[in-house]
């Protein structure tokens, strides 16, 4: 618990006041502590788990190309049912959903846990583990997204923001070092069994944190949950050009980013290493970028937040360069900040902006949108680099990804859209127009 962390010599009353008015204030609410605690071991987990399934299917026999369908068939579900599990949530409440993607993610780890403590699995066996933990994830993420509104103080919720866009990658950067030596001792079977375990503890979290209650979404099925969501989504034009931007940033800047940075970084990088620490200092860059988010409520959060997108160029364009290492890294340190920087904002911005009933929806339609492309962005950058050179296919997607960030800019309701007093967010009524109770310098275009 945090309270037994105090120094000696200060007062529990007095380090309880100090810590609850700081800008980790929202960790002192006893429910969002008991989740982030909760998420915080799912996400370890998670990034433990890729890199022990890596070398368990490549130790059973498996290829690069089989390897490669495991992956995919970990991101198919969530582009399937994202919908789903955001009109779901929102009728359901998000608690319960949430605890059935636990449960799910929880089995299907530790079924193939236990077959690879028995032997080698074969590939449809991790394609069939990929495909379950894929759907609880497609359930799981629509419903995170309205969360922080329910369990963190309307002036606190930035701060919760913050807090969740920084563990994910310092989740990334811890997870495969410690799967590393866990693997090394142990075996890939061990790590899996951590993150069954992991799933389990973050169940466990949800299912000690009381929710207070919000209005329920009454409708006649499901198909009209998501036309009401829709109709949410598509009201606001800041959220619904974000959400092109990164559908198209996913396809021409950051899909051939992954696939080919570590081409570039093989040919003239030195390997493996390079790459690897260019990975990490984006990893690094975005736990800064949360921590400097905690505590900031700009007057025009979206505007700081789509400034910060202009990071996003800086790691591509220099490996289109062929600029060092160290510059390369650089750039992705620069990127990852602005990448937590931003979503913190914009995930503030849309909780306060979106009535609560709705917010899994609207949540859902925008992953749904952001990453529709990025199977295809994954299969197409080989072949268009084989055409044009891997230099050509980055440096064009780094001046997209700038002239993409120009664009949102450009766009009114984003320069309009203002902080929102804590009183103010998530009260609109789910039947009301879009705008209707929002203050005059925040109205939708």
């Amino acid at each position: 618990m945090l309270e037994s962390m105090r120094p000696i010599g200060i007062s529990s009353s007095s380090y309880r006041s100090k810590f609850q008015n700081g800008k980790l204030g929202v960790l002192g609410k006893r429910d969002f502590r008991r989740f982030y605690v909760g998420y915080c071991a799912s996400l370890l987990g998670t990034a433990m788990s890729s890199v022990a399934i890596a070398f368990a299917v490549l130790g059973a026999g498996g290829t690069p190309s089989g390897l490669g369908v495991v992956f995919a068939a970990n991101i198919v579900p969530m582009i399937a049912f994202t919908l789903g599990g955001g009109a779901l949530a929102d009728r359901l409440g998000r608690r319960p959903v949430m605890l059935a993607a636990d449960a799910v993610r929880c089995a299907a780890q530790g079924v193939l846990a236990v077959t690879l403590y028995l032997g080698h699995p074969r590939l449809w066996l991790f394609v069939a583990a990929a495909l379950a933990v894929g759907t609880g994830n497609a359930f799981f993420q629509p419903a995170l997204a309205g969360l922080p509104v329910q369990l963190a103080p309307g002036d606190r919720l930035g701060d919760a923001n913050a807090l969740l866009a920084a563990v994910q990658p310092a989740a990334q950067v811890a997870g495969p070092a410690v799967a590393g030596m866990l693997i090394a001792a142990t075996g890939p079977a061990t790590v899996v069994a951590v993150d069954a375990a992991s799933y389990a503890i973050s169940g466990v979290a949800l299912a000690l944190v009381r929710f207070p209650r919000v209005g329920q979404v009454r409708s006649r099925s499901l198909l009209a949950d998501l036309a009401d969501g829709w109709a949410e989504f598509r009201s606001r034009a800041w959220l619904w050009i974000d959400t092109v931007q990164f559908a198209l940033f996913n396809l021409l800047t950051w899909g051939p980013y992954l696939v080919l940075g570590p081409v570039l970084a093989r040919d003239y990088l030195g390997g493996a290493s390079a790459w690897g620490a260019i990975l990490a200092s984006y990893g690094a860059g975005a736990i800064l970028g949360g921590l400097l988010a905690l505590g900031r409520r700009p007057r025009r959060p979206l505007v700081i937040a789509t400034l910060a997108t202009l990071g996003f160029p800086l790691p591509p364009l220099a490996l289109a360069l062929q600029l060092p290492a160290v510059d390369v890294a650089g750039g992705a340190l620069l990127a990852g900040l602005g990448s937590a920087l931003g979503s913190a904002l914009w995930a503030t911005v849309t909780q306060q902006q979106v009535p609560v009933q709705a917010l899994s929806r609207v949540a859902a339609f925008n992953m749904v949108g952001a990453f529709a492309f990025g199977p295809v962005a994954f299969a197409a950058a080989g072949p268009v680099a084989a055409a044009l050179g891997p230099r050509a296919v980055l440096g064009f997607g780094a001046a997209w990804a700038a002239f993409g960030t120009l664009v949102v800019l450009a766009v009114p309701s984003v320069r309009r859209v203002t902080w929102l007093a804590s009183g103010q967010a998530g009260e609109t009524p789910a039947t009301a127009p879009a705008n209707a109770s929002f203050s005059p310098s925040a109205t939708q275009e």
